[in-house]
């Protein structure tokens, strides 16, 4: 990866070098969690050398739709990034690995914790003494030590323990799984943010630090308002579907055209609601007075809102209730939220050549991210990342024959 803009057509391409450029970033993770935190440092200008197992990052294979034998899974968090296939289960190729740590600001590893140890690249012991300024970031399940301290997490497991699908759903439903893999993107969210605090921390101590992030912890950290809710009044929170547990009107409501949803946070904002649909009796109303009475009468607030929006159409009226202050937006499909007006304003779609996903929602006045390059090919880049870590084209070919340099997925 070079800092050199890009110049084939395509929208919501980088327009700088980005925030991050300079930074040298080895991502040794695969799946979800870490590959979207090395995502968002790559839209924003960090070299990040993503180095596969033999067998690749599976989730290539978590489709269909593929392209050109990779799934959307993969494509949609692995662009900006340089492959190299390389097998760390053999001594030759961690000894690569130690080359290219070399001069690199940032490890990122997702593996079960104590493997680093084993492989005898243990940060206490060994990655904090040969690269002190190395910030090494693990991304695990539950972290290494504790009751369930080195057992494997997944996203829709610790979303059933850590208390998340209990509070999705409704009566009906029973506990449910969000639709989004909640906890592996907030566990990326949240290692990018710890990443670039240490590194700003190294600015003042020049030393580097190890990051021990964990699905449990992020998905924990979810928990608002439920678990301040029940800290305060030592009730369990149950699932409420739609409807906000703590605000009142704030929910899913009919239209003739759509389904709305209205966010009416506090007792000005109903007031204002109401004038603007002429339901000015409502809040002089006894049941409707505050937001604790709009609570407990929340059922009967559903009946006359629905009522009164029976003939409306949804659309315009979301679009009237806004820029009168209200906030409110129709519930739309994936594929009209992809195509709105507003979503190709903001640049949120990208594209270039034939790659085309999510663009990113950081927007930055001088040095604005965004695409470089789409996802790589599994090992797309392996000969010329070793050669820029002064491989010679004799190494290069030795660690191929040795099969440390892998060039087509193992199966």
């Amino acid at each position: 990866m070079t800092d050199a803009v890009p110049t084939p057509e395509g929208k919501g391409l980088a327009k700088s070098a980005g925030a991050l450029a300079g930074l040298k970033v080895i991502d040794l993770t695969r799946v979800l969690g870490g590959p979207y935190c090395t995502m968002i440092l790559s839209d924003h200008g960090a070299e990040v050398v993503k180095i596969e197992p033999p067998q690749g990052d599976e989730v290539r294979d978590w489709g269909p739709p593929f392209v050109e034998g990779s799934a959307s899974y993969f494509i949609g968090v692995n662009r900006n990034k340089r492959s190299l296939a390389l097998d760390l289960g053999k001594p030759e190729g961690r000894q690569v690995l130690m080359r290219l740590l070399d001069g690199a600001d940032v490890l990122i590893e997702n593996y079960k914790p104590g493997a680093m140890e084993k492989w005898g690249m243990g940060y206490a012991e060994v990655l904090s003494k040969r690269f002190p300024k190395l910030v090494h970031c693990r991304v695990s399940g539950f972290g290494p030590d504790g009751p369930l301290g080195g057992l494997p997490g997944y996203d829709a497991v610790i979303q059933a323990m850590v208390g998340l699908m209990s509070i999705n759903g409704n009566a009906d439903t029973g506990p449910l799984r969000m639709g989004t893999p909640i906890v592996d993107l907030a566990t990326g969210l949240y290692s990018a943010i710890a990443i670039l605090m240490a590194l700003q921390e190294r600015n003042r101590s020049g030393q580097g630090q190890f990051l021990d992030m964990s699905l449990h912890d992020c998905g924990m950290a979810l928990l608002h308002p439920q678990a301040a809710n029940y800290f305060l009044n030592d009730r369990r929170p149950k699932a409420t579907g739609n409807p906000h547990p703590n605000i009142s009107p704030y929910s899913k409501y009919r239209t003739a055209t759509c389904e709305v949803f209205l966010a009416v946070g506090n007792d000005p904002a109903f007031r204002k609601f109401c004038e603007f649909l002429s339901l000015k009796s409502l809040p002089d109303d006894a049941r409707f007075r505050t937001n604790g009475d709009r609570l407990a009468n929340r059922d009967q607030l559903t009946e006359i809102i629905e009522a009164r929006l029976a003939a409306e159409d949804g659309h315009d009226l979301c679009d009237r209730l806004l820029k009168a202050g209200v906030p409110a937006g129709p519930v739309l499909h994936v594929d009209e939220a992809m195509n709105a007006a507003h979503t190709a304003h903001r640049e949120m779609v990208t594209e270039l050549g034939a790659y085309k996903g999510l663009g990113t929602p950081i927007k930055m006045s001088r040095t604005p991210g965004g695409t470089r390059a789409a996802p790589p090919r599994f090992n797309e880049h392996g000969d010329d990342i070793l050669a820029r870590h002064g491989f010679t084209a004799d190494e290069v070919d030795e660690l191929k024959a040795k099969g440390i340099v892998v060039g087509t997925r193992r199966t």
